[in-house]
């Protein structure tokens, strides 16, 4: 009879009920979650773009294949993160803000570099961008932050 108490006590992770579902998602993280997939779906679309322009003899240059598929597979990577991260590991939590903060930096500046890709190119990139940066925003909150730092 004493179990019965530790079987329903819950806490700020994801924890498994005994039908196998989850009983609660720590508030803010199911929103990151979607913005991981907002980004991966706007860098598949890119990479897809990328495809259709190579495939009607557009230009399509090695470094527009390559860094769409690098930057559609971090996603699958990063969305991993965010769900070790809800679990309540610190470490996956530090790593989801290091690259959300740090990536979109890095695709802007990219973008910049004068005759590097063409403009819908780097419109669609700045897109997926965007995406990290509510990424960045919300694992910066305090609620978040104090749960894991503090």
């Amino acid at each position: 009879m004493a179990d019965s108490g530790e079987t329903t006590t819950a806490n700020d992770t994801t924890s498994a009920t005994e039908g196998g579902g989850e009983t609660r998602v720590p508030e803010g993280f199911a929103t990151v979650k979607k913005y991981v997939v907002l980004y991966g779906a706007v860098n598949a679309i890119t990479l897809g773009t990328v495809a259709v322009m190579a495939s009607t003899g557009h230009e399509a240059s090695s470094f527009m294949w390559i860094r769409g598929v690098v930057l559609l597979v971090a996603a699958p990577v990063l969305y991993r993160m965010v769900v070790r991260a809800a679990q309540g590991s610190a470490k996956a939590f530090e790593r989801v803000r290091t690259v959300s903060t740090v990536l979109p930096v890095a695709i802007v500046a990219v973008d910049l570099v004068p005759g590097l890709c063409p403009p819908w190119y780097a419109v669609l990139q700045g897109l997926s961008a965007l995406a990290l940066v509510g990424v960045a925003v919300l694992t910066r909150t305090r609620a978040r932050t104090d749960r894991f730092v503090g």
